[in-house]
């Protein structure tokens, strides 16, 4: 049985891109002060862009709108992606804490794209 969506809350998309934001918050504690302002920033921005914008798309009410900020969506996850091996490619994040983010991210592009496609067909 299906479980009604009543908010973005509910979505697994949102769920999962929440608990990725979560992991990088974490991960990104351990960064050196002097990227306070710069690659943690950045991280920490593009991990909060993913269900932000899933959220807000939802919440526009038209289904071009939810597209757009779905694709927003999927765009800063990819952003996410690139500045999460930045940060292992120069021994800021362990590799072992990017094997678990990693399926995380996995997971939400997967989960975005089946949305997309499902929003798209109509």
């Amino acid at each position: 049985m299906t479980k009604k969506i009543e908010s973005y809350r509910d979505l697994r998309v949102w769920q999962a891109a929440f608990a990725l934001s979560v992991e990088v918050y974490q991960l990104t504690a351990v960064f050196p002060k002097s990227e306070q302002f710069a690659l943690t920033s950045q991280l920490r921005r593009s991990s909060i862009s993913v269900p932000s914008n899933i959220a807000e798309g939802y919440g526009r009410g038209s289904r071009a709108d939810y597209l757009r900020f779905l694709k927003i969506a999927r765009g800063s996850l990819y952003e996410m992606e690139t500045q999460l091996r930045l940060a292992e490619a120069v021994g800021f994040a362990k590799s072992g804490a990017l094997r678990k983010v990693e399926p995380l991210v996995i997971d939400c592009a997967m989960l975005l794209a089946g949305l997309v496609r499902r929003l798209e067909q109509g």
